[in-house]
């Protein structure tokens, strides 16, 4: 056959036969569910080391807050132990000096004295009849005596050295902790203020509190150590208290006949007052105290008074974080929100959920500068929020709307203190140039209250006050009677004042307190006041009878206090009243909250910030108590009743 280009072999192919598209589909459906499974067990296997992790963390966090608490509780523990230290050396010198009388005056006594030898150098120097043995044993006698002091003097100096020793290492393990405290915080931002003025004490203390381990060093305009010290000594420049006088009342161990809101009224016919001065806490150790008069949290703890019977529980409810100094705290009229100030900025949070709800700030002011909101007062509708600061200014917000409604301008000072009428119709204020105002809420036309001169009829003090004048009497804190006739206001000049609110008259001045009145609150009823200072106690004044005590040739009334409560370690700087006037509620540098009864009884010690309690308010309505502090946080407490 002829070979032809037509003429061949069909070509094979040579790979493997095609397969069935359904098993390819299938393989790569099991391929994908092989990379599925694989990046599932991947994913349990993160997810099970992210909840390790977690777990860890979470035991970390929690290590860390059993050390800070240890910290805290060590602390404490070092400065009793410190305070019974310096007390056992106080009282160890006194035996010293004591040692040193007796050995002198046996050593030496004046001629003469019956029953006493004489003293060896007169037996040198009339040795008279006796022989030389007597005389050998008296020279002996007085070496061996003069070596003895030597030793004894030699001991004590040894003492002294070893206590000096002691104070030293103290010293340095203090500035160590404070060191680490420090080092702690040093992620906070560095607050810097202006220093050329003077700063009143509650400036001082906002300005330069931190949450630090060492608290703040608060001063009204005189300087003052850091830290307390164990010196009864009061700091130097500081006013001193008032000397005491024939008239000043003593305390009694009696309440006398009390009020219908619970609390002591004055003498029957205006005599001395039925003072009550309550022992403090000195004698009771947090740390020993039986576990039914104990409650702790995770960084709070309540100790309850043994020596009377508990009637009160406290709890933890919310803690409210801020970015600076907590300044002030305050419930709205119904009781559902609490307001807050710091720097720039007023917080309102829903008091049940915890909830912040709104934040009202100023963006006309300067954001360069601080401005720290001192005091915030919802009015009795809840609709407006009265805000007073540094700049001298009185801002009334309109909370719907989160704007300014007005602006009340007058005070040449920071402004300290605000507090509305019942029927919100009238606020007033208190400043540091040492005046109050009532403010008509409709027309913005203000009353001033002066302190000074004007206030006896006198002529009205300069606005603002000169330079030289004494800074010594600004208000520090405002309060309306409950029916709306009058204003009381504590000042830094000691002195509780109150006058007419359609008068403007100044109808009583209440002397007591030894050092500048840093709060005041009226009780439900209005027949009492009660006044916090800085003497580290609190004050009740039975205000039913004021104005009346008060005329020509008359002196100011002491017999108005009833009752004194003492037990704070530093200052009082926050009281409020129960709305059933069952709780007398306060605030202090020395970090605590303090439960009182109607009988000046502490009942409950509440420690739950780190800094001093700057401001402290009771919900009118319900068992719920704020509080305010230098640690940059608000709590919301709720308090029970136990006895039915």
């Amino acid at each position: 056959m002829s070979s032809s280009i037509y003429n061949h072999r069909s070509l094979q192919p040579t790979g493997p036969p095609n397969q069935n598209p359904v098993q390819r589909l299938n393989e790569s459906f099991e391929t994908i569910r092989q990379e599925f499974e694989g990046i599932t067990q991947e994913n349990a296997l993160l997810r099970s080391q992210r909840d390790e992790f977690e777990t860890k963390v979470t035991g970390q966090v929690n290590e860390l807050n059993i050390i800070r608490q240890s910290l805290y509780d060590l602390e404490s523990q070092h400065a009793k132990i410190r305070s019974q230290y310096e007390d056992e050396i106080a009282r160890l010198k006194q035996d010293i000096d004591r040692f040193r009388q007796t050995a002198a005056l046996s050593a030496a006594p004046g001629p003469g004295a019956p029953g006493v030898e004489r003293s060896t150098p007169l037996m040198l120097s009339n040795p008279g009849p006796p022989g030389a043995s007597s005389f050998d044993a008296g020279f002996h006698g007085a070496r061996e005596r003069e070596r003895e002091r030597e030793r004894m003097v030699e001991r004590d100096r040894d003492r002294d050295r070893a206590s000096e020793r002691d104070r030293e290492r103290e010293r340095e393990r203090g500035e160590r902790e404070r060191d680490r405290d420090r080092d702690r915080e040093r992620e906070r931002p560095v607050d810097t203020r202006d220093t050329k003025r003077p700063k009143t004490e509650r400036e001082r203390m906002i300005k330069t509190d931190r949450p630090e381990m060492g608290g703040f060093s608060p001063n009204l305009a005189h300087p003052l150590p850091h830290a307390p010290s164990s010196s009864k000594l009061p700091p130097a420049n500081q006013p001193q208290p008032y000397p005491p006088t024939a008239s000043e009342p003593t305390p009694t161990g009696s309440v006398g006949p009390g009020g219908s809101n619970g609390f002591p009224s004055a003498g029957p016919n205006g005599g001395g007052p039925l003072t009550v001065a309550v022992a403090g806490q000195d004698d009771i150790d947090p740390h020993n105290v039986p576990p039914e008069l104990k409650k702790e949290g995770s960084d709070w703890f309540a100790v309850f008074n043994p020596k009377v019977k508990r009637s009160l529980d406290v709890n933890l409810v919310h803690t409210l974080l801020h970015e600076s100094v907590v300044c002030c705290v305050r419930f709205s009229a119904d009781g559902k929100y609490l307001a807050t100030g710091c720097n720039h900025t007023a917080q309102i949070y829903d008091a049940k959920t915890g909830t912040k709800t709104c934040v009202l700030i100023d963006e006309n002011a300067d954001k360069a500068r601080d401005l720290y909101i001192r005091s915030v007062c919802f009015s009795p509708d809840g609709k407006f929020l009265a805000t007073g600061a540094e700049d001298k200014q009185i801002r009334i917000w309109d909370i719907q709307k989160r704007k300014i409604r007005n602006v009340f301008e007058g005070h040449q000072q920071e402004i300290y203190s605000l507090a509305f009428s019942h029927d919100g119709r009238l606020i007033v204020s208190g400043s540091g140039d040492r005046t109050a105002r009532i403010w008509d809420m409709s027309d913005g036309s203000s009353k001033i209250l002066h302190i000074g001169e004007s206030e006896d009829g006198g002529p009205p003090p300069p606005t603002p006050p000169p330079a030289d004048a004494k800074a010594d009497a600004g208000v520090t804190s405002v309060a309306i009677s409950p029916s709306g006739h009058l204003v009381a206001a504590g000042s830094l000049d000691a002195i509780v004042r109150i006058w007419d609110v359609q008068t403007g008259t100044l109808l009583e001045k209440l002397r007591g307190h030894q050092d500048s009145v840093y709060s005041v609150a009226f009780t439900p009823d209005g027949k009492g006041l009660v006044s916090g200072s800085l003497d580290k106690t609190l004050r009740y004044w039975d205000v039913r009878g004021v104005g009346d005590r008060r005329g020509p040739g008359k002196k100011d009334e002491k017999g108005m206090c009833t009752m004194n409560f003492t037990g704070h370690k530093d200052y009082v700087l926050s009281v409020a009243v129960s709305h059933d006037a069952n709780w007398v509620v306060s605030g202090s540098k020395d970090r605590g909250v303090q439960f009182w009864d109607s009988k000046a009884q502490w009942q409950c010690m509440l420690q739950g910030h780190k800094n001093s309690v700057i401001s402290i308010d009771l919900s009118p309505v319900g068992s719920l108590l704020a509080t305010g502090s230098g640690d940059w946080q608000a709590r919301i407490w709720s308090y029970t009743s136990l006895n039915g």
